[in-house]
Formats: structure tokens, C-alpha cells, sequence
């Protein structure tokens, strides 16, 4: 048994016994322990090489990763600056919210003039509706567009773009590559001519007074309830609360 076995040193960390033979033996002249050795040396190069090609190619996809995957911020509108002019409203910061939706501002304006059943029209910066509307409706009819035709449903950015078709309308996502139809909603002329709103402001004729003094008057299918009127005047009335359909208001402007 002696003799039958050598140990052939690898490095600091590996050494293997073969047949001590071997350390006699050559191919070609070269000791087959040398030639063990020089295979194992190039198999661990090889490892090294495909470790080195790994690590590179982790290091080039964190460099184009796009940075909305670093920071999801929350998507936040513009205040809206709405005000009363007469028997019009003006929407003054109309062109800021476009900037922040990144939509044609023809195309949000087409929504919230087919949403609202009123005229209206692009000034400069602002948009001019041909009527009196309350600020909380335009809120509500923006929040509804933004939800339609910009946010993505789902990673819930504002990332997005609309493409068309055939006769479909996409949103796809820049962010996640998501895409789905936008499903159009029809608005019906009840849907906005036959509701009345707080902030509302109606003309309407004093047909009757309660027991307790107060005008009251008819408008659409409500029931209108205002103070300090008298029966057969003809107001102009701002709605300033709701109950089912009942609506309580205060006098704008009077015409006798």
C-alpha cells in the first residue's frame, strides 16, 4: 500500500490525492499530475469569465431601468381656480391641468362640455363655460376624465398615452407596458340637465310661500325653498343645500 497514493496541491483551499503513479506517468513528456492540475486551473478561469459576464450584464440592466420603478410619487392635480362671472363660469387654470395630464386640451374640453351639457370655449390659459357651474362638478368631471383617459389601472401611474386602433381607443402605459380599451361612458341629457347641484344658481318663479314665510318654487322635477321671496316673483336663485328633492337657496338677484 505504500506509495500508491500522491497529493497534487490546487491552492490555499483545494488539494486531491490521486494514484501515485500518476506523479510517474507523463503524456508527451508531461507529468499527468501537471496536466490535472493545468485543466483544473482553466476550468476555474471559465467560472471566473462567466461570473465576471453576469456581474456585467446585472450592471447594464440597473443603468436603463426608467426611474419611475425607483419613485412612484402620488400624481396630484393643480388646485382648480374656478370663478363666477355673471351667468358664466370661468375656469383660469385650465391649460396648468392639461399640462399635468398631458392631454390635447381640445380633448378635455370636448369631455367637459359633452359632461356638463353647456357651451364653452378656450381663452388664452382659461376656458369660459356659457354657464353657471359649480366648482365641486367640474372637480368631479375632471377626476372622472383623469380616471378614463389617464391613469393606469395597473400600476395606477399617470404614465400613459392614447393611441388609436382601428376604431378603438388604447391607453397604454409608458411605465409598466400595460394596455387596455378606454370604455367611453354616454352621457344621457338626464345625466346632466335634469339634476340640480349646490352651488347651482337657477331663475325660477315664486308660485307659493310655506307656513313658515318662505317662497317656494318649482324647478325641473325639485322643489325649490327660498327665504325672504314672496309669491309671483321671478328670482335668481343659488342652491346652497340638497335633500333628496328638495333644494334650499338664497336670492342672486331678483326680477319683478
Amino acid at each position: 500500500m505504500k506509495n500508491i497514493l500522491c497529493a497534487v496541491w490546487l491552492g490555499p483551499a483545494a488539494c486531491i490525492v490521486l494514484p501515485a503513479a500518476w506523479a510517474a506517468a507523463d503524456h508527451n513528456g508531461v507529468p499527468l499530475t501537471n496536466l490535472y492540475k493545468q485543466s483544473m486551473i482553466r476550468t476555474d478561469t471559465v467560472k471566473k469569465m462567466a461570473d465576471d459576464d453576469y456581474l456585467a450584464l446585472l450592471d447594464r440592466a440597473k443603468q436603463v431601468l426608467p426611474e419611475t420603478i425607483e419613485n412612484h410619487e402620488r400624481f396630484e392635480l393643480p388646485e382648480l381656480d374656478i370663478l363666477q362671472e355673471g351667468k358664466t363660469t370661468v375656469f383660469r387654470n385650465f391649460i396648468d391641468v392639461t399640462d399635468k395630464l398631458r392631454r390635447d386640451p381640445l380633448h378635455l374640453l370636448q369631455f367637459l362640455l359633452r359632461e356638463l351639457g353647456t357651451p364653452g370655449n378656450i381663452e388664452g390659459r382659461r376656458v369660459v363655460f356659457k354657464a353657471k357651474i359649480s366648482p365641486s362638478t367640474i372637480n368631479e368631471k375632471i377626476q372622472t376624465y383623469t380616471e378614463t383617459y389617464v391613469i393606469c389601472s395597473e400600476c395606477g401611474l399617470p404614465d400613459t398615452k392614447m393611441i388609436k386602433e382601428d376604431r378603438t381607443l388604447i391607453l397604454e402605459c409608458e411605465a409598466c407596458g400595460a394596455r387596455r380599451s378606454i370604455n367611453v361612458r354616454k352621457t344621457s341629457k338626464a345625466d346632466t340637465q335634469n339634476v340640480l347641484r349646490v352651488g347651482d344658481s337657477i331663475e325660477i318663479l315664486i308660485s307659493d310661500v310655506g307656513k313658515k314665510g318662505d317662497g317656494i318654487g318649482k324647478h325641473l322635477d325639485y322643489i325649490v325653498v327660498v327665504p325672504g321671496t314672496a309669491k309671483g316673483n321671478t328670482v335668481q336663485v343659488k342652491i346652497t343645500n340638497m335633500s333628496g328633492k328638495t333644494a334650499f337657496g338664497i336670492i342672486d338677484r331678483t326680477e319683478r
